[in-house]
């Protein structure tokens, strides 16, 4: 019984980390013009830890991320792409684009959170970004891209 648990434990973190992939979500929101919801948390990161077992689990339960596209960005594998993310602040993080009239715009929440306050934040995210006006602000920004895959020297481009 114990190994039949394991292996299904393991069967749903292969598919959420492949479901979480940044590239993935990123071109699925450009298709799309879905909002993006990403994750930055590492692995040795205590509430990003709480996060990502917990949190995101419940509120991908509760149906609130089919709303948006979900993405997981690790620091110390992609710090690049983290760094477009959030510069050089604190992790966790959960970075929501959503497309409107006037561009993409960005909106962060910085932190260990509790379900209610993810949910909250994706809520606001939504009813914030439809009074944006046309003319795009100051801090309107698409998602950012990844490296390319070669490994070369530029950088993700915004």
């Amino acid at each position: 019984m114990s190994s039949l648990t394991l292996i299904a434990l393991c069967t749903a973190c292969v598919a959420a980390n492949e479901s979480d992939d940044y590239a993935n979500a990123h071109k699925v929101t450009m298709k799309t013009g879905r909002p993006m919801l990403v994750m930055v948390s590492t692995d040795w990161c205590a509430p990003c830890q709480v996060m990502k077992r917990t949190v995101i689990p419940q509120v991908r339960q509760r149906g609130l991320l089919g709303r948006v596209v979900f993405a997981i960005v690790n620091p110390d594998r992609d710090r690049e792409l983290a760094h477009q993310l959030i510069g050089g602040g604190p992790v966790p993080q959960l970075v929501l684009f959503r497309k409107t009239a006037g561009g993409w715009t960005q909106k962060k929440l910085v932190g260990g959170q509790s379900v209610e306050a993810v949910e909250e934040f994706i809520k606001e995210g939504e009813v914030t970004n439809a009074a944006v006006p046309k003319e795009p602000s100051k801090t309107s920004a698409e998602p950012a891209k990844e490296a390319p895959a070669s490994g070369g020297e530029k950088r993700p481009t915004a």
